[in-house]
């Protein structure tokens, strides 16, 4: 990416809705927060993910990035808008952000629970559309996380789209946290998703 190692930032991710300004490596200990954004070429910022929607959001005209860490909480709690909020007190503009979802769990893979849905309704009757029938009884169902994503981001105003990739379906290419915890694996890896400006 031509960013020296010690420019390539990190975040120590908590499912938060909380995203930060970076004009400048820090230091550790690594914030608690789950989205950067800057304006400032040579720095790349980076998320990690297992799962969970690493989002790099980009307006080239303002020369502003952005990175957020989207899993259901985030998504549901509002990271990715907050991440477009970061940016344009950067001079961004959200009709000019492009935004791009990468490797994260598929609809096909992704069940959960009841409470789950309930949460999700609870919030917006509309968020019913992103579940659909498990084979599991129960009132379990299959979540998908890819298009509620896409769905939070365009509503924010944002040009979205994905890279369509599924973590836990494509184990030669991604970690995925379930499928190791399926597995009862004892520990599971990390993909980084990152974005730099460059010099203009």
């Amino acid at each position: 990416m031509g960013v020296r190692p010690d420019r390539l930032l990190t975040l120590y991710q908590i499912h938060s809705a909380d995203a930060l300004v970076v004009r400048e490596p820090f230091s550790p200990p690594r914030p608690k927060a789950d989205a950067m954004v800057t304006d400032r070429p040579g720095i790349a910022l980076g998320v990690l993910a297992a799962d969970c929607g690493p989002v790099l959001y980009a307006d080239a005209e303002a020369g502003v990035v952005g990175a957020a860490h989207a899993g259901w909480k985030g998504a549901l709690t509002g990271i990715l808008e907050a991440t477009v909020a970061a940016m344009e007190g950067l001079g961004a503009r959200r009709d000019r952000i492009a935004a791009v979802l990468g490797p994260s769990i598929g609809p096909d893979n992704y069940e959960v629970g009841p409470e789950f849905v309930a949460r999700f309704v609870e919030a917006d009757a509309a968020n019913d559309a992103y579940f659909s029938p498990s084979p599991r009884a129960g009132g379990h169902a299959m979540f998908d996380l890819n298009r509620y994503t896409v769905y939070r981001l365009a509503r924010a105003g944002v040009a979205a789209s994905t890279i369509g990739r599924c973590t836990y379906a494509d184990e030669d290419s991604f970690f995925s946290y379930r499928r190791a915890t399926h597995r009862r694996e004892p520990d599971y890896g990390r993909q980084i998703s990152a974005i730099a400006l460059e010099d203009r």
